[in-house]
């Protein structure tokens, strides 16, 4: 890599090949330009960013712990939710660890195999997550609108299968985005104006006409976020306006479950429709929303769900003191 003008690294080949024969292997790294060049900044962020991973890490290991341990949490809701925080786990660990090694290192470089296995698993994890989340919209309604056939219509058996056809549905998503990138040519420049790969970062630095493959990705990513979003938002307002005709601690109970995961439903793919549901130009609020939707989110989840959850909050409390006796 030449340092001072940041071009790719191309691998000698006699005679020169055209634009059209060039492929992938010819850039070995990508520069990632973060999110700031100021080293103050950068040790902010990096203190900031640590702080919210410490959270989000072991907060999501303790729910999926007290859900497991505890025999009153064995509901499909609180199994759905033990999948949703370990996907949580992976989505922040994605991007995150590297992110923070960058902001101690002056040059901040991924391999071409790192970046394109970053771009994979992103939105690997990420689309099962929205899948998930269309699930327990499905949990929810059968729970409040059928209440007498919950048990039989939302079986264990059921619950895994919903849950493993989310993990195939984000395999099959991420693995198309992955098809489209790797057999484009990358001839340099090789830097990427964000902390971590992405397709909207890397089709911008490829050296062939990109419009079909971006098309084909924003009807992929974009259609998959705004279709779920819609219809996540639809089924949750039919739902709160069946429990607002309804009276009692249970309904009260539904109600507050609803409004935490129309939260998360809102800020989960609000992010991703601002970035995926539109041409990949380059716009000033990137980097925000792309902070937000890789760092920021994965520790709403935890939040949420267990500070409205007072069943949860109090099962934690009894793992911990339970650990905290054993250390005795």
């Amino acid at each position: 890599m030449d340092s001072g003008t940041g071009r790719a690294i191309l691998v000698d080949s006699p005679p020169p090949k055209s634009e059209g024969e060039r492929n992938s292997s010819e850039v070995t790294e990508f520069i990632l330009m973060g999110l700031s060049h100021e080293w103050g900044v950068q040790l902010f962020l990096f203190a900031l960013f640590l702080l919210f991973y410490l959270i989000v890490l072991p907060s999501n290991v303790l729910i999926i712990i007290t859900i497991r341990s505890d025999p009153h949490l064995n509901s499909p809701m609180y199994f759905l939710l033990a999948n949703l925080a370990f996907l949580d786990i992976w989505y922040s660990s994605i991007t995150a660890p590297k992110m923070l090694i960058d902001f101690l290192s002056e040059r901040k470089i991924i391999s071409f195999g790192g970046c394109i296995a970053q771009l994979f698993f992103l939105h690997f994890v990420g689309a099962s997550e929205m899948f998930l989340l269309t699930v327990m919209a499905y949990d929810r309604y059968v729970a409040i609108c059928r209440p007498l056939h919950y048990t039989t219509m939302m079986s264990r058996r059921l619950c895994i299968i919903l849950v493993l056809i989310s993990w195939a549905g984000g395999f099959v998503h991420s693995f198309i985005q992955v098809v489209l990138i790797v057999r484009l040519p990358f001839c340099g420049p090789n830097e990427l104006d964000n902390y971590f790969c992405d397709i909207t970062q890397v089709l911008r630095i490829t050296c062939a006409n990109t419009f079909a493959e971006e098309m084909v990705m924003i009807f992929s990513s974009g259609l998959i976020s705004v279709v779920c979003f819609v219809a996540l938002l639809v089924s949750y307002a039919f739902l709160l306006t069946v429990l607002k005709t309804n009276t009692g601690e249970s309904a009260s109970k539904a109600l507050s479950t609803c409004y935490s995961h129309i939260v998360i439903v809102i800020f989960m793919f609000g992010p991703a429709i601002y970035i995926y549901a539109r041409p990949f130009d380059e716009y000033a609020p990137d980097k925000v929303v792309s902070v937000f939707h890789t760092i920021i989110f994965p520790l709403l989840n935890p939040i949420i769900y267990t500070l409205r959850n007072k069943e949860i909050t109090t099962a934690m409390k009894k793992v911990v003191l339970r650990y905290l006796l054993c250390r005795k």
